[in-house]
């Protein structure tokens, strides 16, 4: 396949406070070494005092930064988030308004932690279909405000974070090649968060308000996110007539450790090509993969193959083939 759409630049922001395992020790019965062993994460980062757009805003303009486009000539910005601080406006009104993409249209969707490739895939179609030149696409997540820091089986696996990339129409072979994604209905369960405002990070929690906390049965999710992640990588690969030799680059959301060291396995794969920052900032749900290819932009040559995977709520998970596009200038 072939969307003649490339990924031409990248933003990220993480805030600055961090939640070590030590400091969760003082809030949870836990431990630094079982947080390490069972998740592969020893800190996270938590936004306070400031709203899930914040981090979009700031993202985006480490990207317009980075790249020295206008704003002004940004189309298009999907913004795939579950943390918005209001149901509407999106908080992608927000972000284009704060950082002067004024002829931007602009929206949000909700798809857990797949929010990112979800957006990716509606952007990508966008502008193949001639609906648009230039594209941002956000991923963010204050997944403080829905945790629940009296559940030590949930509290020590999240951070905040967001992350974004640029997209643009391309007439050469290093761009975004396909897409597959999958969703089973019937298990919404298992990973939910009902509607209505949450209490927010670090409150003196009464009983009634978890149910507006975000919920997962970890066990379950366990099986499904790293028999699904492989499987779609599996189908995507052989649809473009690769062999698994041949992907330079695994960036899966960073959901667990363990999850992604078992897709990893399943896939046979090399450890040195597979991505990770969840030891920093932990799952950072719809901006984990923005902030995968941030941190590791200076990796990637012109012509990298590069797998997103992803897994979350819906249930949703799926995949992308891209071949990258530009070399960072030391």
């Amino acid at each position: 396949m072939s969307y003649k759409v490339r990924i031409s630049g990248v933003g990220g922001y993480v805030p600055p406070q961090v939640l070590s395992n030590k400091d969760l020790e003082r809030i949870v019965d836990t431990s630094d070494e079982w947080i390490l062993r069972r998740t592969g994460i020893r800190e996270r980062r938590i936004l306070k005092g400031k709203n899930t757009s914040y981090m979009g805003v700031q993202a985006v303009k480490s990207m317009l930064k980075s790249t020295g486009i206008d704003p002004s000539s940004v189309d298009l910005l999907i913004c795939g988030t579950n943390t918005s601080e209001t149901v509407f406006p999106g908080a992608g009104n927000l972000i284009v308004h704060t950082c002067g993409m004024d002829k931007a249209s602009c929206f949000d969707l909700q798809a857990g932690c797949s929010g990112f490739l979800h957006a990716l895939r509606m952007g990508t179609f966008a502008i193949s279909s001639g609906g648009a030149k230039r594209a941002v696409i956000v991923g963010m997540d204050k997944m403080s405000s829905v945790v629940d820091y009296a559940d030590r089986r949930n509290c020590v696996l999240f951070g905040d974070g967001g992350g974004c990339v640029l997209l643009e129409e391309t007439q050469g072979s290093n761009e975004i090649v396909d897409f597959h994604i999958e969703t089973d209905g019937s298990k919404t369960d298992l990973l939910c968060k009902k509607a209505g405002e949450g209490p927010g990070p670090f409150p003196d929690v009464k009983p009634k308000d978890r149910d507006l906390y975000f919920h997962h049965d970890g066990a379950t999710i366990f099986k499904l996110a790293t028999m699904g992640m492989a499987d779609v990588c599996r189908k995507i690969v052989d649809r473009n007539n690769l062999n698994i030799n041949q992907i330079d680059w695994l960036i899966p959301h960073q959901a667990n450790l363990r999850i992604l060291q078992s897709v990893r396995a399943n896939l046979d794969l090399p450890e040195e090509k597979v991505l990770y920052n969840l030891d920093n900032y932990g799952n950072t749900s719809a901006a984990s993969i923005p902030l995968c290819l941030w941190n590791f932009e200076k990796k990637f040559q012109p012509g990298d193959n590069i797998l997103l995977v992803t897994f979350g709520a819906g249930l949703s998970w799926g995949v992308s083939y891209l071949r990258w596009s530009y070399k960072v200038s030391s």
